[in-house]
């Protein structure tokens, strides 16, 4: 395979998570009854005309601001014709010529690379329904139609699977930071279209791509794109190119892991684009571009401040941007008066490590003041960290409870009066005199003897306490 390079370009469907859809007034829902949420637009119904949701374009901005873009004041909305049974008007309202969002670019990283993957466009349509197939017969809900997307198209700038992953969660980590989006890939709010084709190494010129339809899990999209190359290689190494790669839509089979045809792939002059004759022409005035121009702090500026401010390591950082809901936990922790350190060490290491199957963060039992407790409990010396997973063990064992009165009713409170610790010394130096006179002899590594011998002898003891006294003990 590496005779051949691969070229893959992503358009991404982020569905804008506004209350209502972009040219009506009905909700936004997912899990509804079928067809409830629905009015004359949605329904495509003769003389009934759209209305421009004036928060879906500001999400859009919002969105071309974070990818550094320039944003069009003047837009326009074209019809996109073709016919589907999930699509009532029999065409869909996008953009074409004049989009809202222009040329931006992200960078993703690859092990220890650098790589900018540009963005020609992100424009704004309408989600048609969906289509429900049972085993004789198919159905339609269309209380997804007219919900507001917006479309983010990528540069056909990635060269393997991994890339294309790392630009996806780049993109899906970066809609949810500025909140425009929930990124529901289950829910189908974040999914994409993969372009992929092949081209020998050394030549530029782009040959037949084939577009993989409706991708919605990390895990799929990869093997998708993986078994498309290895198709289309398969078919250039054994001279069938050209009869077996043409420009198609296809689907991704996740039970048997293959691509299969789905239909021919349209060229744009296919769908009759022209500008929709009941929408205005869009103007952005100066008050919504400074509006979307606002907007929270993305992943990369969280993770250098993360860095910066609380001298975390950059493996730790992206640890913690990983995931929205990880980072707000983190810094919810910080307020709660737990150490930077601390917080990570507990937070991304111990909770997450026993958060298993369907439990999450949100229903585990353990709120970010609970978990910020034991932080301090531990920083403060009331308990030792073998002691803290024990309290967090039950803490999850019983969706939570209070660290305080845990420490009590366990028994886990550490010891750290000098006196005790020092009596507790003199038990085992006493007992073990041959010992300590190897120790003074030059034999270090009798103290790790000594600290083993304390610990088991006395319960809950503070073992930096006990490493700190030893050594001026038998430095006496």
């Amino acid at each position: 395979m590496s005779r051949f390079e691969t070229i893959i370009g992503l358009e991404v469907h982020v569905q804008l998570n506004t209350q209502t859809k972009i040219f009506c007034a009905c909700p936004t829902s997912f899990g509804s009854e079928p067809n409830t949420y629905v009015c004359p637009t949605c329904l495509g119904l003769p003389g009934a005309l759209p209305v421009l949701n004036r928060e879906a374009l500001k999400k859009a901005i919002q969105f071309g601001t974070a990818i550094q873009a320039p944003i069009n004041q003047g837009s326009i909305f074209a019809r996109k014709n073709y016919f589907y049974p999930d699509l009532p008007k029999a065409y869909q309202i996008s953009q074409f010529e004049i989009p809202i969002v222009g040329k931006g670019s992200l960078n993703i990283t690859i092990g220890d690379q650098e790589k900018t993957i540009g963005i020609t466009r992100a424009h704004m349509e309408e989600d048609a329904g969906k289509n429900i197939h049972e085993d004789s017969y198919s159905q339609v809900d269309l209380n997804r139609a007219c919900t507001p997307l917006l479309e983010i198209v990528s540069e056909p700038d990635m060269r393997s699977s991994d890339e294309a992953i790392a630009y996806l969660k780049k993109l899906h980590s970066i809609v949810r930071f500025i909140g425009i989006s929930d990124a529901n890939m289950q829910e189908g709010s974040f999914r994409c279209d993969a372009n992929v084709s092949i081209r020998p190494y050394g030549e530029s010129k782009l040959y037949t791509r084939v577009e993989i339809k409706n991708l919605n899990s990390f895990k799929f999209i990869q093997k998708a794109i993986e078994y498309e190359v290895a198709r289309q290689i398969q078919a250039w190494e054994e001279g069938k190119y050209s009869q077996e790669i043409v420009q198609e839509t296809r689907l991704f089979d996740t039970q048997k892991g293959i691509t299969r045809s789905m239909r021919g792939k349209e060229e744009a002059a296919d769908y009759r684009y022209f500008p929709d004759p009941d929408l205005l022409p869009v103007y952005i005035d100066t008050e919504l571009l400074q509006e979307g121009q606002k907007i929270a702090e993305l992943p990369d500026e969280k993770k250098n401040r993360y860095m910066q401010s609380f001298g975390i390591k950059e493996s730790d950082a992206l640890v913690l941007i990983s995931d929205l809901e990880l980072a707000s936990y983190f810094e919810a922790m910080l307020e709660f008066g737990a150490s930077p350190k601390g917080s990570v060490t507990w937070l991304a290491t111990e909770l997450l490590g026993r958060l298993k199957g369907d439990m999450n963060l949100h229903n585990c039992g353990i709120d970010p003041k609970t978990l910020s407790i034991l932080v301090q409990r531990i920083d403060g010396g009331k308990i030792s960290g073998k002691s803290a997973k024990e309290i967090l063990d039950t803490l999850i064992e019983q969706k939570g409870g209070d660290v305080d009165g845990l420490i009590q009713s366990l028994g886990l409170a550490q010891i750290n009066d000098d006196g005790a610790i020092l009596q507790a010394i003199d038990s085992v130096l006493n007992t073990h005199t041959d010992k300590v006179a190897e120790y003074k002899n030059g034999k270090d590594k009798m103290f790790g003897f000594f600290v083993g011998q304390i610990m088991k002898n006395t319960k809950g003891i503070n073992p930096a306490r006990v490493n700190e006294l030893l050594k001026e003990r038998l430095g006496q």
